[in-house]
């Protein structure tokens, strides 16, 4: 199998890849030894430390009502970052300057700014200038901070994705007429979404671990806040963040693999069937297109095509 990206190893790179791979496990599996040992020294691997979450109170009490609060932010985050981030993305590839300069300033300010610092300024907002609940106030500080600081980064991610597309797109929509908002809709964004896939899962997995911020200096009851609690009532404070952290990957794995999913799906949608039209369709001979159309082409077409009778395949 050869690759567009590299050379095929020879016979010399083979042995020292698996050299090294061999060397990587060996190490690696050295330093699960050690933590394992450390672990078991600390008496960190005890089963009354970890019995805990065999039972459904640590579950039910603690860990679920936290995971559902965290899903719940960023739920609500990426509903609202992700539409005004593409419209921010947008606006910054406008022709009118007023509008492009509007957009790009927004972007800039609110990206150049911690997502932390973003959720406590919205919070004092919120206390001083709303009659929102205390109870529901960390809530809307953390979702604040994350659509701000968020729809600005996925701005310059769809800006990129456009632009990432070839300039004869644009156009060859004006050769035909299309105005740009028709050439922005219906041609650049359906083929920049797929490109543009991958960075925004990333950015999405970002969101989901952004609300232990608001855990930490709000008193948000996300996951990683209901950990410390259950750690409080149950002294296992090494043992709860390990089950947390499994949280966390499973949830991210969970949104990664469907974005992969999607984005294949997507992929094969976009892929031509290359069906004939019908039986007196034209065939074209690859080997004999070669510039301008001429006459005296064989099967009495012009140079390049072929006028066939084939069943349509």
């Amino acid at each position: 199998m050869t690759s567009v990206l590299y050379d095929t190893p020879g016979p010399r790179a083979k042995r020292r890849n698996v050299i090294f791979s061999v060397v990587f496990f060996v190490l690696l599996a050295l330093f699960l030894w050690w933590i394992w040992r450390t672990m078991d020294d600390k008496d960190q691997l005890k089963w009354d430390l970890w019995e805990p979450f065999t039972t459904s109170q640590a579950w039910t009490t603690y860990l679920l009502p936290g995971l559902a609060n965290t899903l719940k932010a960023a739920a609500i985050a990426m509903v609202i970052a992700l539409p005004l981030g593409a419209v921010l993305g947008i606006a910054r590839l406008s022709d009118h300057q007023w509008v492009r300069g509007a957009a790009g300033t927004v972007v800039e300010f609110f990206r150049s700014i911690p997502v932390l610092l973003l959720m406590l300024f919205a919070n004092e907002v919120y206390v001083r200038s709303t009659d929102i609940s205390s109870e529901d106030r960390p809530l809307y500080a953390v979702v604040t901070g994350l659509v701000l600081y968020n729809a600005s980064v996925l701005a310059e991610i769809v800006r990129a994705g456009i632009l990432s597309l070839p300039k004869g797109q644009s156009e060859a929509a004006m050769a035909v007429g299309l105005r740009k908002g028709q050439t922005m809709s219906n041609i650049l964004l359906p083929q920049a979404v797929t490109a543009m896939l991958p960075a925004i899962v990333s950015q999405l997995v970002v969101i989901v671990k952004d609300t232990a911020l608001g855990g930490a200096m709000l008193g948000f009851t996300e996951l990683l806040n209901s950990r410390s609690t259950l750690a409080a009532n149950y002294a296992n404070v090494i043992p709860s963040f390990i089950v947390v952290a499994v949280i966390y990957i499973i949830v991210n794995f969970i949104l990664t693999s469907f974005a992969s999913w999607l984005e294949g799906r997507l992929r094969r949608s976009k892929k031509g069937t290359g069906v004939v039209l019908g039986e007196d369709a034209v065939e074209i001979n690859p080997a004999a297109v070669g510039g301008g159309f001429g006459t005296g082409g064989e099967g009495g077409g012009p140079s390049g095509f072929t006028f066939t009778d084939k069943p349509p395949r």
